[in-house]
């Protein structure tokens, strides 16, 4: 029998860190089931049951360890979401070395993976063997990688706040953006999370290669411009799109499914901002009034309000009812073409389903994937991390969404939600956009069949994993 590599794969703190290196070590072991992974998991006060559940479903040569959770009140207080993020694996570097060692010894490891906030973790690679190799699992855009590659460059070039750019910033491989696209936590360089990015983007350089959650055929430019030896860059693998193929949970959704069920083809507009996005109470005012407005169907997943963007992605603790936060009459006026959902809905039947023809989204890359996948074209109104980059790649290159403006006191108003939702839903532009959403979908199947671009690259990695030497 032929020997098993092992891989230790540590995700940081978030179930849509987890989600995307859970499906790569399925379809790793589907394709390759001489590999073993051990998931080492760190996490913010105790996991949530979501994660253990769906953790409870993998194959046998998939196994996972829940590290001690690390108490919410051991962190500064109000933080950012990426320090809190960062400083949870930190304080988890004591257990993690701890069960990597226990691991060791019983089964030498070959890989240590980890996704960019869990990078830190690399550090012990050298220690479980000096053949052993540090990758890093990328959960984002290959357009993404780039911009993580080039921040030190960026750093050096640009003197000011990145937001106060008078011109385009020019990326690797990448359509022009402006610099208040790039992500929060680099738009205060005297901010504790900004030095964090840059830790960040530097150990990605020092790294063995990096797997990323693209397909060659998505972001050509951006794959091609990092795989030129003069950046030095280590070698980056695009293997994805790695996404989840059903719900472990459809039945809570199927009210919704079969109020699909009675809807004309490509009528249902799907709106919802991930499993981490949160709106403001006079935010969510606007996008009923613009969804009422607009005449459209609409399936909504409405999560109880909050001045924070990104409330959720850690757990909320908010037990409203959300729907009581919806402005009077609202339900009652709209019930001839909307389905409101309060806090969660089986995505991916839903970007299936024969009546959903449009996505308002907040472009995290899962989100988007799965509409690429489904070729679902989109709304894109993003909120936190890289989903502003991901909203200019899909609305300046790819030309699949449609972008809301946005007021001076940063809200969408419903004129502005009324007009966007009715041209992607009817218009001509609308149209178009679904056109080239079909031909990615088609293009994205093709990727991940036995000779597609990022099945070739999966096996490049394994091959290269499994002719490792553990002494």
């Amino acid at each position: 029998m032929e020997k098993k590599t092992h891989i230790a794969v540590v995700p940081s703190p978030g179930f849509s860190h987890l989600i995307p290196m859970v499906e790569f070590s399925k379809r790793l072991v589907h394709l390759h089931p001489n590999f073993h992974v051990t998931f080492i998991i760190p996490s913010l006060e105790s996991p949530p049951s979501s994660s253990i559940a769906y953790l409870q479903t993998l194959p046998s040569n998939i196994e996972s360890i829940f590290l001690p959770p690390i108490n919410k009140h051991d962190l500064p207080q109000d933080s950012h979401l990426t320090i809190q993020i960062q400083l949870t694996v930190t304080k988890s570097l004591p257990s993690l070395r701890q069960e990597l060692m226990s691991l060791n010894s019983k089964s030498p490891l070959a890989i240590l993976l980890s996704d960019p906030f869990a990078s830190e973790v690399l550090s012990f690679t050298k220690e479980l063997n000096q053949n052993a190799l540090s990758f890093i699992y990328f959960p984002s855009s290959a357009s993404s990688l780039s911009y993580c590659f080039y921040l030190p460059t960026l750093h050096e070039n640009i003197s000011g706040e990145f937001r106060d750019a008078p011109e385009p910033i020019q990326l690797p491989g990448c359509v022009p953006l402006h610099g208040h696209d790039l992500p929060e936590p680099v738009q205060n360089r005297s901010a504790e999370h900004y030095k964090m990015a840059l830790q960040r983007s530097e150990r990605l350089l020092s790294v063995d290669g990096l797997l990323v959650d693209s397909f060659a055929e998505l972001e050509e430019r951006a794959i091609r411009a990092m795989a030129q030896k003069e950046t030095g860059y280590p070698p980056v693998y695009p293997i994805g799109p790695i996404t989840q193929a059903g719900s472990n949970n459809e039945e809570k959704g199927s009210e919704c499914i079969k109020w699909l069920e009675n809807q004309p083809p490509s009528s249902v507009l799907y709106v919802s901002f991930g499993s981490g996005g949160t709106l403001s109470q006079d935010q969510i005012n606007e996008l009923a009034f613009g969804l009422e407005l607009s005449g459209q169907k609409f399936l909504w997943v409405l999560r109880a309000p909050s001045d924070s963007v990104n409330a959720a992605f850690l757990g909320s603790s908010n037990k409203n009812n959300p729907l009581d936060f919806l402005p009077d009459g609202f339900l009652e006026r709209t019930k001839e073409r909307a389905f409101v959902i309060p806090s969660w809905a089986p995505q991916i039947p839903i970007l299936g389903h024969n009546s959903t023809g449009g996505f308002l989204s907040h472009c995290g890359w899962n989100s988007t994937l799965e509409s690429i996948q489904n070729g679902v074209p989109l709304i894109a109104w993003p909120l936190f991390a890289e989903q502003k980059m991901n909203a200019v790649m899909l609305t300046d290159d790819l030309k699949v969404a449609l972008r809301p403006k946005v007021n001076e006191n940063g809200i969408v108003e419903r004129e502005e939600v009324a007009k966007v939702v009715r041209t992607l839903m009817e218009g001509e532009e609308g149209k178009e956009m679904q056109k080239r959403m079909k031909e990615l979908s088609y293009a994205s199947i093709n990727a991940l069949k036995e000779d597609g671009s990022s099945t070739k690259a999966l096996s490049e990695v394994a091959l290269k994993w499994k002719n490792m030497t553990i002494v």
